[in-house]
């Protein structure tokens, strides 16, 4: 099988790629909608081990490297850690958004990136896409209600502190209301489980 089909039986897609030195570097993100019915399907979320979703990672996307010829990379592997933000505004699919955060021409922000499989030589890269941003009204920079996530940065104990209390629980029953008023972010398919899944991790 080809290396889009395998990707698309595991409910990941090539959400961006680059050169870096002799290789080209295809980042992967989840396929939504689907990806989170498949990937809390696998062995990973029913051992009662920590970290599933990483584990399921590094399992799955280093035997797609290996098939094709090519090496895996992760986000959460380090010290030290591989710069995968940068690979993504390198890859003309992702930017900076009016928030501390990466927004991606699919995903929004909801962008996340499971891993990214390296192959040798320099591959046809597809064209940049164009900065969801520039033609957008920007909800995400006030949709946060104590402004804990707003253009000026990231209050983290604040964000704690408002999840903690009873109108907290919107955030972490459904994900972030500033990640979620982003547009493309709202046609993304991500699941309301998905992000609580990981705003319990977050908000332990």
């Amino acid at each position: 099988m080809s290396l889009a089909a395998d990707l698309s039986a595991e409910r990941l897609f090539i959400a961006g790629a680059l050169h870096d030195g002799d290789e080209t570097l295809l980042l992967l993100g989840p396929d939504e909608p689907g990806f989170w019915a498949h990937v809390t399907a696998s062995p990973e979320f029913a051992d009662g081990t920590p970290d599933p979703l990483d584990r399921w990672s590094a399992r799955v996307i280093g035997a797609l490297a290996t098939a094709h010829g090519g090496r895996a990379l992760f986000p959460f592997q380090g010290p030290p850690f591989l710069p995968f933000f940068d690979w993504a505004l390198r890859s003309g699919q992702a930017w900076h958004s009016p928030l501390p955060l990466m927004v991606h021409a699919r995903m929004g922000l909801w962008a996340s990136l499971r891993g990214a499989i390296a192959l040798p030589g320099h591959l046809d890269l597809p064209s940049p896409a164009p900065r969801p941003c520039n033609d957008c009204t920007a909800p995400c920079a006030t949709a946060c209600p104590v402004g804990a996530l707003s253009p000026a940065g990231y209050d983290v104990p604040a964000c704690h502190a408002f999840l903690n209390t009873p109108d907290g629980e919107n955030c972490l029953s459904s994900g972030c209301l500033a990640r979620r008023a982003c547009p493309i972010a709202q046609s993304y398919g991500r699941l309301p489980q998905q992000s609580a899944w990981h705003m319990r991790h977050f908000h332990r």
